[in-house]
């Protein structure tokens, strides 16, 4: 396994739509799973999307650590996970605005608006099926990781740029994030 270089803001394959994995249990796919776990965990982060370390394709791997999630029920603590070719259901109408950073946009933090409730379906390297329906943390993380599969960034969901700034500076202020 192997610590990926993570692509920053600014980089074309950011901006792109992916392209869908031909065969989830290639030899190629389960190392650049392998190493995008690593890399995650290192950085450290919660989410890291096949983009973010220049392959242009539709999978992420993911986590909700223990104590990350919201009071509600389907919002479930998850060990690293994998979604290959995903797809994302946004359910009812509730979005909820909720503080985000992304690896490839170091040290600063934005307030998105996101679906509180969604269902998702992907599967994993050995062609199993992985589908949930899950709220809060949970459904924030697959929201922003499956955003970058179709080149969006946090800051193109923003609707109000007085809630995005450096880290230090938030944290400085005190803002709630």
């Amino acid at each position: 396994m192997a610590i990926l270089k993570i692509a920053r803001m600014g980089n074309p394959v950011l901006l792109q739509k992916c392209s869908p994995v031909v065969d989830p249990g290639a030899p190629d796919i389960r190392r650049l799973v392998a190493d995008m776990m690593q890399t995650m965990e290192d950085a450290p982060g919660v989410g890291l999307a096949a983009p973010q370390v220049y392959q242009p394709l539709r999978l992420f791997v993911f986590r909700v650590p223990p104590g990350r999630q919201t009071q509600d029920p389907d919002d479930i603590p998850l060990a690293n996970s994998v979604l290959i070719n995903p797809e994302v259901e946004l359910l009812g109408d509730e979005r909820a605005l909720g503080w985000e950073g992304c690896l490839s946009i170091p040290d600063l933090r934005a307030a998105v608006p996101r679906a509180t409730r969604i269902r998702y379906r992907g599967t994993d390297c050995d062609g199993n099926v992985i589908e949930r329906e899950v709220t809060g943390f949970h459904a924030r993380i697959v929201q922003h990781e499956y955003d970058h599969l179709d080149g969006i960034l946090y800051p193109m969901r923003m609707i109000d740029f007085r809630h995005f700034g450096f880290t230090s500076e938030l944290d400085r202020a005190g803002a709630d994030r």
